[in-house]
């Protein structure tokens, strides 16, 4: 039988699905833009043009419809860590996903409601649709280079005018432990989901979001909180953005009514420079951050996400890896303190191996 701390009604969760994860809040008033000398006012349209329905439907994985989806079995008896391993400067590997499709769905906001969304650009499983449960993905066919990685990982289309702008080519998602205790970190539970950022926060919280890395960027042009006015007109540049989600599970739940708060990001240890979870949210996972890469450069004066300014990027992860191959490659490069590919082989630490053969999967 399936528990929770609480069922929401549905106004109730239609009221958290609107003010959390849509973010409804006061609109920026019409001032400029520092970053690219446009009103603020336009920021206002954007966010109006693409305000989402509330759902009004549960995912194939919820079935008593409350927002909550248990973890089976529940993760209890853990306290954050405070060690201190031995320091190393890594603890990473990538997962490297091609572009798969583009449509107006999103699995986890908007469950079994095709085309509710504004567009969106997905990476990784080739089947990642509004009907998308973890039963669905598991085993699916994938762009990663990783075959057991079957997970769902998407983002607002970008545009430039009318015309639709996809990266090409692998995209380079890290796997990287967000505590200091890199050897407390362990795999993501399966079919566990989060959205990253907020397509209605304005470009002050996208700035200052914990996620934020160096923001929109490109040539020598960085930590712009929405789309640079211009960019060099050459080919070697791209539109890149990097940002990082959360990586302290509470443990309980593989999703939350507002697809948020069963995530936290790792908080300063007092008295220190070291990162640990909270105690809510006591469970070390990876931290992913996506890194982007848009072919698009020059006049970037009409350049707009699907979710309308550059300071509306976000993201959605829903974890399908294959458990063993996953744990693997946790085990091996971020317990392990190394840099590593996709394979899992840190090329500055040959005498450690591969976690994966010449196909990326397991031995």
């Amino acid at each position: 039988m399936r528990s929770s701390p609480r069922r929401l009604p549905a106004l109730l969760l239609g009221t958290a699905l609107v003010g959390t994860v849509l973010g409804v809040g006061t609109i920026a008033s019409a001032t400029t833009d520092t970053h690219t000398g446009r009103d603020a006012t336009t920021a206002t349209i954007a966010h109006l043009g693409h305000t989402m329905a509330v759902s009004t439907q549960a995912s194939g994985d919820d079935p008593d419809g409350d927002g909550y989806i248990p973890a089976v079995p529940q993760v209890t008896g853990v306290t954050p860590s405070t060690a201190t391993p031995p320091t190393r400067y890594f603890h990473e590997f990538q997962a490297n996903c091609s572009v798969t499709h583009t449509a107006p769905d999103d699995p986890i906001v908007y469950p079994g409601q095709p085309g509710k969304s504004h567009d969106h650009t997905f990476m990784g499983n080739t089947s990642t649709d509004a009907n998308s449960t973890t039963a669905s993905l598991t085993g699916g066919a994938t762009t990663c280079k990783a075959p057991a990685d079957a997970s769902g990982y998407w983002m607002p289309s970008l545009y430039n005018g009318d015309r639709k702008i996809l990266p090409v080519g692998p995209q380079t998602i890290y796997y990287k432990a967000g505590v200091t205790d890199y050897t407390s970190v362990r795999p993501f539970p399966k079919g566990l989901r989060f959205v990253v950022g907020n397509p209605m926060q304005t470009a002050d919280e996208f700035r200052h979001h914990r996620g934020f890395v160096e923001g929109w960027e490109c040539g020598d042009s960085y930590f712009n909180t929405d789309f640079p006015a211009s960019c060099p007109s050459r080919a070697d540049v791209q539109l890149n953005i990097r940002f990082q989600a959360p990586s302290c599970w509470d443990g309980k739940y593989l999703d939350t009514p507002d697809h948020k708060s069963h995530m936290a990001y790792p908080v300063v240890k007092p008295g220190t420079n070291d990162n640990m979870c909270p105690a809510d949210h006591p469970v070390a996972l990876p931290m992913i951050e996506f890194k982007m890469a848009f072919p698009v450069n020059g006049d970037m004066s009409q350049v707009r996400l699907a979710s309308g300014r550059g300071y509306s990027f976000h993201y959605d992860f829903f974890n399908a890896w294959e458990d063993r191959t996953l744990k693997a490659l946790v085990d091996h490069c971020i317990v392990g303190g190394l840099q590593c590919d996709a394979r899992g082989y840190d090329q500055t630490h040959p005498e450690a191996g591969a976690t994966l053969n010449s196909d990326y999967r397991l031995p």
